[in-house]
């Protein structure tokens, strides 16, 4: 496959159109973060599978994709479109129309990459997903255990309660800025952290 994070235009159709002979699995976000209407366009001239990535921000959003038919494959990122429920009502879609989903990440904490993994394992989810350890972002977890790839790159489906990985309170304290807490009467107390941010 090949991403090109949005940097063509209709006008280098034709240059698009030379990725055919290669057989790819699919071309992902071509054209503008803001598009579906023109990747339909787009999609008619080539053999190649588009996928939307940013340009789906809701179920609504991946259905008038759909319906254009601006792309075959749809990548959906959990923090981009409102959230798990979000995420898997869309890989619902995708499967009642027999669009391969994935599922790819942004720049989260092991607590965002945890619920990534999750939800690539979820029904509608037909491609493997793109999940990157944490330190490639990270200088330090926030997690146990943490998501690291193993010697053939696959990264272990977390095993532990909820979304499988505990949060460590003393390193969230070690790079805490600032506190606040709302107890059950709804008064908010806050209180200021010694500690900083060194990610």
């Amino acid at each position: 496959m090949a991403d090109a994070n949005g940097d063509y235009s209709l006008e280098d159709s034709g240059l698009l159109a030379r990725l055919d002979e290669f057989a790819l699995t699919m071309i992902e976000q071509p054209l503008s973060y803001h598009d579906i209407y023109q990747h339909s366009l787009l999609q008619a001239r080539l053999q190649t599978p588009l996928c939307l990535d940013e340009s789906l921000h809701s179920v609504d959003d991946a259905a008038a994709a759909i319906a254009l038919k601006s792309c075959r494959v749809i990548n959906i990122k959990q923090g981009r479109v409102g959230g798990m429920l979000a995420a898997v009502q869309m890989a619902r879609l995708c499967g009642e129309h027999g669009i391969p989903a994935w599922s790819g990440g942004m720049d989260e904490t092991g607590i965002g990459r945890a619920l990534n993994i999750q939800l690539q394992s979820a029904p509608g989810f037909t491609l493997p997903g793109d999940t990157s350890e944490t330190r490639r972002y990270f200088k330090e977890d926030i997690v146990e255990p943490p998501v690291v790839l193993d010697k053939e790159g696959f990264i272990a489906m977390p095993q532990g309660a909820g979304i499988g990985v505990d949060v460590v309170e003393a390193k969230v304290a070690k790079f805490l800025l600032d506190r606040e807490r709302v107890h059950k009467h709804g008064v908010a107390v806050r209180q200021k952290a010694k500690g900083k941010s060194k990610n």
